[in-house]
């Protein structure tokens, strides 16, 4: 699991888990943590086709490798996590 914050979220999840899409990343050096910043749309449910954008300083890889990759996003107490599938 990967914590992330999210500094531009037009959207405020209710705590909960969310399948998403990954359809955007890139490199981001967010409040100087490095990192990769990603955009993520909602696949099913209440938020279905929202957009999220997370920041993690957590990824370390290549972040054109994370397009199109399925991934869940947690929110627990407002706070958001994402776990990218392999």
């Amino acid at each position: 699991m990967i914590h992330a914050s999210a500094p531009r979220l037009g959207i405020v999840l209710d705590d909960g888990t969310y399948d998403a899409l990954v359809f955007d990343a890139e490199a981001s050096d967010h409040g100087g943590a490095g990192g990769v910043s990603v955009d993520l749309t909602i696949l099913a449910g209440e938020y279905k086709g929202d957009v999220v954008s997370l920041h993690t300083a957590d990824w370390s890889g290549d972040p054109m490798s994370l397009l199109g990759v399925p991934a869940t996003i947690t929110v627990t107490e407002g706070e958001p996590s994402v776990r990218f599938e392999p």
